[in-house]
């Protein structure tokens, strides 16, 4: 273990201390490429070696992580192992519950960032409700939140807003593993459905992901590093304007930017706002794919300088504060996206104050919501 590190277990570290779920159980396991324990083995491996495992499932990015966001993954059959994989995203046409009839429990393992606008919680949420109607178990692997579970941040959606990416009253950063807000959304929106958390040993709120002995596999294509997933929770809302938020570059969420905006003047005016944690530098860049592909920009890099400090969602509202002050004629967040009811914006948001109200007006609003969803989750606390 490396010096000062804190030594931690996910859920599938600790699974063979509870055999008892799963021996003799015909298994279907929803999992993707950061299903993996500490020594790098896969889940999907694991479990079937141990047990009998039958189907896999997999969520948006495919079950190696190969698909870019939105991409649609079709089901098709793992090379490694043999067994049919389901795809829960982009294909309307699966019905999850068709495909439990032949198994006893259903298992997910899925590293998450502890963000609303992340969709992996909803594949969770449409497979407690699958199998809830079902009468299968649900057993989730926990792993800890990445950010450290201390963190809340932001709106609680209105349910008017509900897409796929945020179908849940949950605030933009809420703080909790998967485990804890399975017990959470078990609770709110009345799912009968047989749970199980097997646990986190060694973690405890305030650790985060770099402070434990834990491996650390991107994610998602496109958060390829924890300083990027540090920064998603705020800097993902830009993909809902004309401001690229880096895709096409190898600094993605970490970088925003447009042609026709003046990185020096921008940086400055952001550093002179002394927001908590952070430094903003000037940089130039040419996305190789996704918005202004090939085209110079010039915008900002989020340094973070103080883990601690930093409130990624705070930061990227002045951020878009700001732009749209300095750019009003060129600056837009009315863009729709097909597939959604309303701007694509709104939809990550949440909400429809948000560049709408003035700054202080939001932020208070922002901070209420945080406060009281901070209250409601209390009781579902397992670390």
């Amino acid at each position: 273990m490396e010096k000062n590190k804190f030594s931690v277990k996910n859920g599938i570290d600790n699974i063979k201390e509870y055999d008892n779920l799963f021996k003799n159980k015909v298994i279907g396991l929803v999992t993707n490429v950061t299903g993996v324990d500490k020594n790098y083995n896969s889940t999907v491996d694991i479990i079937n070696n141990l047990y009998n495992l039958k189907l896999l499932f997999a969520p948006e990015h495919g079950l190696r992580g190969e698909c870019q966001a939105g991409d649609k993954v079709e089901n098709y059959i793992d090379n490694v192992t043999g067994k049919e994989v389901i795809s829960l995203y982009g294909n309307k046409n699966i019905i999850i519950e068709d495909k439990l009839d032949d198994i006893d429990i259903l298992v997910y393992d899925i590293q998450d960032l502890g963000v609303r606008y992340y969709t992996y919680i909803y594949t969770m949420y449409l497979c407690m409700k699958a199998c809830s109607r079902k009468g299968v178990e649900f057993i989730i692997l926990d792993r800890i939140n990445p950010l450290g579970g201390n963190l809340i941040e932001g709106n609680i959606l209105e349910s008017k807003y509900n897409s796929f990416i945020g179908m849940l009253p949950i605030t933009n950063i809420y703080g909790l593993t998967v485990g804890e807000l399975a017990k959470y959304i078990k609770d709110k929106e009345n799912i009968d459905c047989n749970l199980n958390v097997v646990p986190i040993t060694g973690w405890k709120r305030g650790i985060t992901v770099d402070e434990t002995d834990l491996p650390w596999v991107p994610t998602s294509p496109n958060i390829p590093t924890l300083e990027c997933a540090l920064v998603y929770g705020g800097t993902c809302l830009f993909e809902g304007t004309n401001i690229s938020e880096g895709r096409g570059t190898t600094k993605p969420f970490e970088m925003i930017g447009a042609p026709w905006i003046d990185c020096n003047k921008l940086s400055e005016r952001l550093n002179n706002k002394n927001l908590p944690g952070v430094y903003f530098r000037p940089v130039y860049f040419v996305p190789t794919f996704s918005k202004y592909k090939e085209e110079l920009c010039e915008g900002v890099q989020i340094h973070i300088k103080d883990h601690s400090e930093f409130l990624p969602l705070l930061t990227a509202i002045n951020m878009l504060y700001e732009i749209k002050e300095l750019y009003p004629n060129y600056f837009k967040y009315d863009i729709h996206s097909e597939g959604f009811k309303y701007k694509f914006f709104i939809h990550l948001t949440g909400c429809d104050y948000i560049l709408n109200e003035s700054l202080d007006n939001v932020i208070k609003k922002l901070k209420y919501d945080s406060n009281l969803f901070r209250e409601s989750i209390k009781e579902y606390i397992l670390y």
